[in-house]
């Protein structure tokens, strides 16, 4: 998209809107107190890098972190990336903060594919969370601990999560649908003392029972000292053949609700070890510390998001993914936060619509790919059900392109705030976010967030608007990670974010920041495609591709050619068509045209293949770089990531690609 042409704007926030968001009160309040000469957002957002010391300590006094101390140092070696240090002084609790609210009001609301199951109250998660709490400490476990969970998006996980969390031993999870040497490659790292798993999940109409991967994975993790089973499946769960295993209810049979001490931890505290999918080698461990995942995480709902206590949550989430994490961060904002488990596409697409309709959501989060297979579907919402609650509507996961921002307002819901964002597991947070306060333009994301010194460079390092290069921040923030599991002397940690510029995180984005302050993300720069020297973002050809009524999914990748030329390559798309449909020579021509007009003709494939599917990771997100592998003959490791790994056996020795 040229930078000089402005897109139509499909959303503004009206006056009344704009007045009452958390973001302009919490503006108007920093203005005022430090007497800044500021009147928009770009001044604004520019002020917040400009000044991180001012701008973390105001956003935790406005969103009311809770702690014991605070301190009067905000940051230290804040020239230093990574290096720098956040509130040393300060001594705090996350799940603390979480548990904040404490009335009768609903903390976890869960539906599965049949609709409603359950809803729990913040104070009965609290008494909950206070048994749990008790039978942790009766074994023995302590600050730095670590817990996994092999469970679904399910209540239990979140108050598991809190009652961890609260006295500082670091939760990690993953969901039910992995594998046993997938779960072992991520959980062998860390070597948990507790798993917590559930007798199994239901997917799409189906049953699956996780039992007998669970007895694996406990012989194979010599850390143990618990294996707590969560029934879903039957509630007369018999677990007496796994190894130190007892159901949940049995575990917390001989404890009463009592007052939580909430163990008083540093600022980088760990609180969570997320992993890398992990398909093109051993996933790594990310750990995340307290402070900067509360800070970082409470910003976005209350200044970003515009979440207000009793506000209802929504995101179709696995705990395998960060999303759930930012999720259940939600409980900060004094919200509540809707559960599901099961497939999207339930009662023929609608189940979630139903949920939203039934539990008024105020915001709905979901992934670029699933709006598209709505549109696919020809799903309209906005004639089938009540969404008058709903404010927002968040998507991430992969670049939402410009049609599908046509389809939402024509068929969901044209006065909702579409918000793109763009962050990762990384941050626990995102770069470009959105916003209550601004106008959604057609294809773009909304804004830098506030805090993060987000740019874009080209290859020499310099920032340049208007044009594509990699996503970058040049400041440090609170949600960088601690490390990696494991890393001593940090350097898988400095290789993966600060190897290509000096001092500077580099994302892995290949992006562009508008004039208006707006991003687009054109797709992972490790998955670009650079025929003929010209670098090109995959999302550039999807959001053609899959406009196209036969196509159901594409995945582009540069294909080295000539063999002998290690230098060139040239672009190769393949398609998984609808059903009905087969690739022949008119479609062919018609996507080839189709191309070369909406993009480029250095967009254009030189060869288009039909597969029957494309490997995709358990998160949704197409693996360009495991189907690059696998055209070239190399090996694919740790392809217990994906959600569908038999479909790599598609790309090899394909015929097409001979010549």
């Amino acid at each position: 998209m040229a930078a000089s042409s402005i897109p139509k704007i499909l959303w503004q926030p009206s006056e009344r809107s704009i007045e009452d968001a958390q973001n302009t009160q919490f503006a108007r309040q920093v203005i005022r107190k430090r007497k800044l000469d500021v009147n928009s957002y770009p001044d604004f957002h520019k002020w917040s890098v400009e000044n991180p010391e001012e701008f973390w300590s105001d956003t935790w006094d406005f969103c009311g972190v809770i702690a014991s101390r605070k301190g009067s140092t905000v940051l230290t070696d804040g020239d230093k990336m990574p290096g720098a240090h956040w509130f040393p002084e300060a001594r705090l609790n996350l799940a603390q903060n979480l548990l904040r609210r404490g009335d009768r009001g609903d903390a976890f609301v869960f539906w599965d594919e049949t609709g409603f199951k359950r809803r729990v109250s913040y104070s009965d998660l609290t008494s909950d969370v206070s048994r749990a709490v008790q039978a942790l400490t009766a074994l023995g476990l302590r600050a730095g601990d670590r817990v996994a969970a092999f469970i679904p998006n399910i209540p239990e996980a979140g108050m598991l999560a809190l009652a961890a969390l609260s006295q500082g031993i670091v939760w990690s999870s993953c969901s039910p649908d992995f594998g046993v040497e997938g779960v072992l490659e991520r959980f062998g790292q860390i070597e948990p003392k507790v798993l917590f798993c559930a007798d199994g999940y239901r997917y799409n109409g189906d049953r699956h029972d996780s039992l007998e991967r669970v007895r694996e994975i406990a012989e194979k993790l010599p850390s143990l000292r618990k294996v707590v089973v969560v029934p879903q499946l039957d509630p007369r769960l018999d677990v007496s053949d796994i190894p130190k295993a007892v159901t949940l209810e049995e575990w917390l049979r001989r404890y009463q609700p009592e007052d939580i001490k909430y163990a008083q931890l540093p600022f980088e505290h760990p609180v969570f070890i997320l992993f890398t999918s992990g398909t093109t080698g051993q996933p790594k461990c990310i750990v995340h510390g307290a402070g900067g995942t509360l800070l970082q995480t409470v910003k976005m709902f209350k200044l970003h998001l515009d979440v207000r206590p009793g506000d209802r949550y929504f995101y179709y989430c696995t705990t395998n993914w960060v999303v759930w994490n930012v999720m259940f961060m939600g409980l900060a904002a004094e919200a509540s936060i809707m559960l599901y488990d099961g497939s999207p596409f339930a009662k023929g697409g609608k189940i979630l619509f139903d949920y939203a309709e039934k539990e008024r959501f105020t915001h709905l989060g979901t992934s670029a790919k699933f709006i598209d297979a709505c549109a696919k579907r020809d799903l309209r919402p906005r004639d089938t059900h009540d969404l008058a609650a709903l404010r927002m509507v968040i998507s991430t996961g992969s670049p939402l392109v410009a049609e599908s921002y046509d389809y939402f307002y024509d068929a969901w819901k044209p006065d909702a705030c579409l918000a793109s964002i763009s962050g990762g597991t990384d941050i626990m947070g995102a770069f470009a976010e959105g916003s209550a306060v601004l106008p959604v333009y057609r294809g773009e994301m909304q804004c830098r967030s506030l805090g993060m010194a987000v740019e874009v460079f080209d290859e020499e390092g310099n920032s340049i608007v208007g044009s594509k290069g990699e996503l970058v921040c040049t400041k440090p923030f609170p949600s960088m990670p601690l490390g990696f599991w494991n890393d001593r002397g940090g350097e898988r940690y400095h290789a993966a974010y600060f190897d290509k510029y000096a001092n500077v995180w580099c994302h892995g984005d290949w992006s562009e920041l508008t004039e208006r302050g707006t991003m687009i993300v054109y797709g992972r720069s490790d998955a670009t495609l650079n025929p003929g020297g010209v670098r090109i973002g995959t999302a550039e050809i999807y959001r053609v591709v899959e406009r196209v009524h036969e196509v159901e999914e594409s995945v582009a990748i540069g294909q080295l050619w000539p063999p002998d030329n290690p230098k060139d390559s040239r672009v190769v798309l393949f398609v998984k068509l609808r059903p009905g449909y087969s690739l022949d020579q008119k479609l062919e021509d018609r996507l080839r045209a189709s191309i070369k007009k909406q993009a480029s003709p250095k967009h254009v494939p030189a060869r288009i293949v039909q597969v029957p599917d494309i490997p995709r990771t358990k998160n949704g997100k197409v693996v360009e770089l495991a189907v690059k592998a696998v055209v070239h003959g190399m090996e694919v490791s740790n392809t217990d990531a994906l959600a569908n790994p038999e479909a790599l056996a598609y790309f090899e020795n394909v015929p097409e690609l001979m010549a």
